[in-house]
């Protein structure tokens, strides 16, 4: 399972784009998402995040899993369970999370790897916020493995992608509100 939340910092620098590239590559920060109740107190282990007044968004929420490669009806229930608990009930979760700590700032944004949620949700959410899709496109990662095999080396690497995605994660405004964009 793979659950990154990453906070975005009201100054954009170099260091910005590294730090959040380095989070998201060390997967610092993975709560368990499929309960309303989770905790992002390993925001206290990042520098740039400790000065919390500096905090304008709030997650990047990409979680996913997968079952083990099989015939849908061969899946196992617990296994579909935890796709579904994961993918769906987890970023639902998030946004139940973060979307209220939003309202009160009257700003924020949400970086989902979600398109139908995210434009739902975009349309619900006041001015100055934002829920963006954000498609990663392939990505070398385990989860590709698992269905790729050796092919999936074809493809690049968490790290190369982290960079652009980070580049472009601090850039967004609210004026992205309900866009699907690709890295």
């Amino acid at each position: 399972m793979s659950m990154i939340v990453l906070v975005r910092f009201l100054q954009k620098s170099s260091s910005s784009v590294e730090e959040l590239a380095r989070v998201v590559v060390e997967k610092k920060g993975v709560p368990d998402i499929i309960g309303r109740a989770f905790s992002f107190s390993f925001l206290d282990s990042c520098p740039s995040f400790n000065n919390k007044t500096e905090l304008k968004a709030f997650p990047v929420n990409s979680a996913g899993t997968i079952n083990k490669n099989n015939r849908i009806w061969e899946v196992p229930p617990e296994e579909f369970d935890t796709v579904i608990d994961t993918n769906v009930k987890g970023i639902a979760n998030v946004l139940c999370h973060f979307i209220p700590l939003m309202i009160t700032k009257k700003q924020g944004i949400v970086v989902n790897m979600s398109y139908g949620l995210s434009r739902s949700v975009a349309k619900e959410l006041l001015d100055g916020m934002a829920v963006v899709a954000l498609n990663p496109v392939v990505i070398n990662t385990d989860m590709l493995a698992s269905c790729f095999g050796t092919s999936a080396a074809l493809y690049q690497a968490p790290d190369a992608w982290a960079l652009k995605a980070a580049t472009m994660i601090l850039n967004l405004t609210g004026a992205e509100n309900g866009a699907s964009l690709t890295v």
